[in-house]
């Protein structure tokens, strides 16, 4: 078990560089409220263990917890909504004859950049295999071949076929009916769906005691008496939030990706780690300049089965640019797509799927097939116009190998956690192992030491709240400012434009100000982060520092301010950061 994080400082920012645009202060962030301005809460459930959150990470973690008490799910939506389903490719794991664990262990920390904690990566692998196998023996099933083996493809960054699938291209749809089957089956968990999470209540301490939380507050919707602002007292809660897309104007995430878990555990004096890398998905389904919200994905897995990347010349161009060539890292894929466009001042390039063939299209990618047909496209026959968009959140709350954050009680798994797996630039397909692999460790550590309930803290956090009309333009500013190249031009630009929209904190409490206020608390993380990070690593690109640099070969932590007791803290709340070295990396 590692150091409990609370107690390991961050250490002081590497020095300023005072060799272009880096050497001047950014300009003043917005004031971010400590707490969500909403009604007290109405009603009160006692829990063992609350997990929020109804992806692979979530339901996982409810499934693991069971034994261990009253276990309850919140999620959003419908516990089947969020973006487990939407995953296409698969789930990588040493399953392969010729394949083993050094080698995907190699693989994920070559394309996170040099920031992977290989302890974490050597935990993910290690345990995936045996992860996948409760995965299958919870009712998930995996296309075979016909000896019955897992039909094994390839993707970006993987040097050997490890990624098994499901419906051809619906493996998170099918891993998602097979894990809410298990969750509604079982009379142990309780689920509480339509349900937002407002704030972490932070829990009595002593003094000198480090901070800890109690439960939650959440605003449910038609749940009976349960209706309205409650509150769930528990023993340990545990985030599975997903990410944070809907900060951009285009993503590959569903619409309840508001980055809802990362700001209230921000708000609750959680510290955050690497939040600037932020993965753009290279091949997205391009359905005009105007096009916004969710699009569809257009998974590398067609690339692992053969197609090529085209220019709007009709040429291959990622052959040269990297051994792997079209299966190159998605950091390195989508980069050179965005210098393709530049170049030729067009919006888009083309995925040449047509020696695929029609059975392949039909059996292997039928979700892909569906929505190019709904665009006119045939892509046996035609071309498919792709471009970057917003996928994956690479950083996330700090947690250690067993998910535990630095505030007593909290725990983190899947996307809305930095588990140390993902580094710089998450690995094709290690996104849903690690929501199987760290729940599992989470509930591990629990039936080991279960915290004692905490009595909840009189709660001194000043509460705000932004008004919903500021979501549109901020999605602008951070997919113009701070999306897939930055620089510090254009990051103080988006600083001084979240500033002003904060300044619309007008609003009544609801669901639309409330997920503003989150949108808008994570945008001003995420732009403080890329504006210290004074290099190009992964998915972090800077066209005014344009490689990695050996000064920032580690994490960058941030946090709130003045935040550390929320019981007692006082606003307004400012962001601030630390850096800590590794000399662990490759």
């Amino acid at each position: 078990m590692l150091e409990t994080l609370g107690s390991v400082p961050a250490g002081p920012l590497p020095s300023r560089r005072t060799d272009g645009a880096g050497a001047a202060d950014p300009p003043p962030l917005p004031e971010l409220p400590l707490r969500l301005a909403a009604e007290a809460p109405g009603w009160v459930r006692e829990v063992d263990v609350v997990v929020v959150g109804s992806g692979i990470a979530g339901l996982t973690a409810a499934l693991e917890c069971r034994d261990l008490g009253r276990v309850m799910v919140v999620t959003k939506d419908v516990v089947a909504a969020g973006s487990t389903p939407w995953a296409q490719g698969g789930i990588a794991s040493v399953q392969d004859e010729g394949d083993t664990v050094e080698q995907h262990v190699n693989d994920t920390l070559i394309a996170g950049a040099g920031l992977c904690i290989e302890e974490a990566v050597r935990v993910l692998v290690g345990e995936g295999t045996e992860a996948v196998d409760t995965l299958i023996s919870r009712g998930a099933e995996f296309d075979r071949d016909p000896n019955g083996d897992l039909q094994l493809t390839r993707e970006g960054g993987h040097r050997r076929n490890r990624i098994a699938h499901a419906g051809g291209d619906a493996t998170g749809a099918e891993i998602a009916r097979a894990l809410v089957h298990a969750v509604r089956s079982d009379p142990a968990i309780e689920i509480i769906e339509h349900a937002l999470v407002l704030d972490l209540i932070p829990a009595a301490t002593a003094p000198g005691e480090p901070p800890a939380v109690a439960g939650v507050t959440l605003h449910v919707l038609g749940e009976g008496s349960r209706t309205g602002v409650g509150a769930v007292h528990a023993r340990a809660v545990v985030l599975a939030t997903g990410g944070i897309g809907q900060i951009y104007a285009v993503t590959t995430n569903p619409g309840v990706s508001t980055g809802d878990g990362i700001a209230a555990a921000l708000r609750a004096g959680a510290r955050l780690r690497d939040i600037e890398f932020i993965q753009f998905h290279p091949t997205v389904l391009f359905l005009g300049a105007g096009a916004r919200g969710q699009l569809p994905l257009v998974s590398e897995a067609v690339r692992g089965e053969g197609g090529h990347l085209l220019n709007a010349a009709g040429e291959r161009f990622m052959v040269g640019q990297h051994e792997l060539a079209e299966l190159a890292p998605r950091d390195v894929v989508a980069k050179a797509i965005m210098r393709q466009m530049a170049a030729a001042g067009t919006d888009h390039v083309f995925v040449d799927g047509t020696m695929l063939g029609e059975e392949t299209w039909r059996v292997r990618f039928p979700t892909i097939l569906h929505s190019c047909r709904q665009m006119g496209i045939n892509p046996a026959k035609d071309l498919i116009p792709v471009a970057p968009a917003c996928h994956y959140f690479c950083g996330g709350v700090e947690t250690d190998l067993d998910g535990a954050t630095s505030l007593g009680g909290l725990y983190a798994c899947g996307e809305v956690a930095s588990s140390g797996v993902h580094g710089a630039n998450r690995l094709a397909s290690n996104s849903l192992l690690e929501g199987l692999v760290f729940a599992r460790r989470i509930a591990a550590r629990l039936r080991e030491s279960l915290p004692q309930r905490r009595a909840p803290a009189n709660d001194g956090r000043p509460p705000g709240l932004i008004n919903a009309s500021v979501i549109t333009e901020l999605q602008q500013i951070m997919s113009r400012d701070a999306g897939g190249l930055r620089s510090a031009v254009s990051l103080d630009r988006a600083a001084r434009e979240l500033r002003r929209l904060a300044e619309r904190n007008h609003a009544e409490p609801g669901l639309e100000a409330w997920e503003a206020t989150n949108l808008l608390t994570v945008a001003a993380a995420i732009v403080a982060s890329g504006r210290l990070r004074e290099e190009s690593r992964g998915a972090h690109w800077r066209d005014d520092f344009d490689a990695e640099c050996a000064e920032w070969q580690g994490h960058l932590i941030t946090w709130l301010a003045g935040n550390s007791d929320p019981a007692g803290a006082r606003g307004p709340a400012r962001l601030d950061h630390g850096f800590e070295p590794r000399g662990d990396h490759r």
